[in-house]
């Protein structure tokens, strides 16, 4: 075990939402567009799909993207527009294309096409010469511009026109288009190698933002420190390990970010729930010493001792979780068991599938 004790929360990898279509035809409600994307090719043409279609346009930037944290398709937007911030962050934009493309591909309305080309567009005109996204563009000059990993946001975008670049679906798409998809997805894979965080004489993993000129590891909000990320980087290492034919260079960073997640791995620990009655809601996160306990990781850790990091809104990097206050203790993931069905299940059967391929030393 390394570092101070850790807690993780079990998060499931799927929440159910209760959007419920109801039987007599009342709509979908509070959905987000990526809720939709497994229905049937012909339910895309359908008055129901149609009217999410519409909502969706609705919430549609000048700059091309869409706002997070709001639900697109429940409801048309009623307010202005410019108010609105377009981002690549929690999933934004890159789920309202995969659901036009899937609306355009049903009903060919050029309403859907037209939007689809501009949302691509924003996509294509965020990326950095040298590969990595920000977390909306234009940038700004806050923290936003760093080249964003965290939530995911450029392993979504990475996905996302991989799919334009290669999936029939979005053979509608133009080929310069998907051109530029297929070469902004390698840069954006080069990007990758450039931000894998180095201590030593060994490769790690990487922090949740890197700097958008040299890519060193950069903070975002007070209590995000430059560090090492046991979450961001597990999305980052899977999309790796999806390459069909995975270079040297591939295979080295993927050996190397699973060793990581390997010394990382905490054991003994349980993070908990617990009545508090001095709690301002009556609970508490603790952590509880349990060699029954699965492993779990921390959200963050030291660049330099590499032990477990928790941050409060000051700034000030503590040892333990019960040092930071309540507030930030009880509303973020500081623990989780991100790595685990990567260690024990992808990992092995990746390299099963490429045994042949030899890491450059």
């Amino acid at each position: 075990m390394i570092g101070s004790p850790i807690h993780s929360l079990e998060f499931p990898k799927w929440a159910v939402l209760t959007i419920g279509f109801l039987v007599l035809g009342a709509p979908w409600t509070r959905a987000r567009p990526r809720d939709f994307l497994k229905m049937p090719a012909s339910w895309f043409g359908q008055e129901e799909s149609k009217r999410i279609a519409r909502n969706i346009l609705s919430y549609q930037t000048e700059p091309g993207g869409w706002p997070k944290n709001l639900s697109t398709t429940d409801k048309p937007y009623e307010g202005r527009l410019e108010t609105l911030q377009p981002t690549y962050d929690n999933g934004a934009t890159t789920d309202e294309l995969r659901f036009l493309a899937r609306t355009h591909v049903a009903t060919r309305d050029l309403k859907h096409l037209s939007a689809f080309f501009r949302g691509l567009d924003y996509v294509l005109a965020g990326q950095y010469p040298n590969g990595g996204w920000p977390q909306h563009h234009p940038p700004g000059q806050g923290y936003h511009r760093h080249i964003t990993f965290n939530d995911q946001a450029m392993v979504r975008l990475l996905e996302f026109i991989r799919e334009v670049a290669e999936d029939d679906l979005y053979s509608f798409v133009d080929d310069a288009r998907r051109k530029r998809c297929a070469s902004a997805f390698d840069r954006g894979i080069g990007c990758i190698f450039k931000c894998q965080i180095r201590i030593g004489d060994k490769l790690t993993v990487w922090c949740a933002q890197h700097d958008e000129i040299d890519c060193r590891p950069r903070p975002a909000r007070t209590f995000e420190l430059a560090t090492l990320s046991g979450s961001e980087s597990v999305g980052i290492t899977r999309l790796l390990m999806s390459l069909p034919d995975p270079s040297p260079e591939v295979v080295k960073s993927v050996e190397a970010a699973v060793a990581w997640f390997r010394f990382g791995r905490l054991t003994g620990l349980r993070l908990t729930t617990v009545q508090d009655s001095k709690g301002p809601k009556g609970l508490n996160k603790v952590v509880l010493v349990d060699p029954t306990a699965p492993p779990i990781w921390a959200r963050f850790y030291d660049l330099h001792t590499q032990s477990p990091v928790f941050v409060d809104r000051d700034g000030i990097a503590k040892s333990r979780l019960e040092d930071i206050g309540y507030e930030r203790r009880n509303g973020y993931a500081w623990y989780g068991s991100w790595p685990e069905k990567l260690l024990e299940v992808e990992f092995p059967e990746w390299r099963g599938r490429h045994r042949q391929l030899q890491p450059p030393r």
